[in-house]
């Protein structure tokens, strides 16, 4: 089996985050960090190249394979936030039409939201999805 790419690095998060050119999107992303910190309790990680990831929980797949992930996290990209929200059925109808300007993942199990901007987007419902997600996803694995 190939070897994940996506794993936890030491690369720090922060001065990811302080260096992306676009100030706009900087800004952005360090308000999702700060939420998804507070709401985790843990530390950004970098995780692979450019995901930011918070907390971490062991999942263990149907068919035995096991490993490490994120409860939650982001990555800043220049057409939009791509935020990781475990699996789409976190990503409750009635929220989404609340929560603002935003588009879902390639598939309807895709828990990967994509924000252009936080412009217009309300983020008490950002807030309720993230919360969603990290109890959905801590009920699937074991967290560490």
């Amino acid at each position: 089996m190939a070897e994940l790419k996506t794993k936890a690095r030491t690369a720090s998060a922060s001065a990811y985050l302080a260096a992306l050119p676009d100030p706009r999107l900087r800004k952005d992303a360090k308000t999702v960090a700060a939420l998804m910190r507070r709401l985790t309790g843990k530390p950004g990680k970098r995780w692979g190249p450019s995901i930011i990831g918070f907390g971490q929980v062991r999942l263990r797949y149907a068919s035995g394979r096991e490993l490490d992930w994120f409860l939650v996290g982001f990555a800043p990209r220049r057409p939009a936030l791509v935020l990781y929200l475990g699996l789409g059925d976190v990503l409750s109808a009635a929220a989404l039409k609340k929560l603002g300007p935003h588009k879902r993942g390639p598939t309807r199990n895709s828990g990967c939201l994509y924000l252009k901007s936080l412009d217009g987007v309300d983020l008490t419902v950002l807030e309720g999805l993230v919360l969603t997600a990290i109890a959905k996803v801590r009920a699937r694995g074991v967290t560490g």
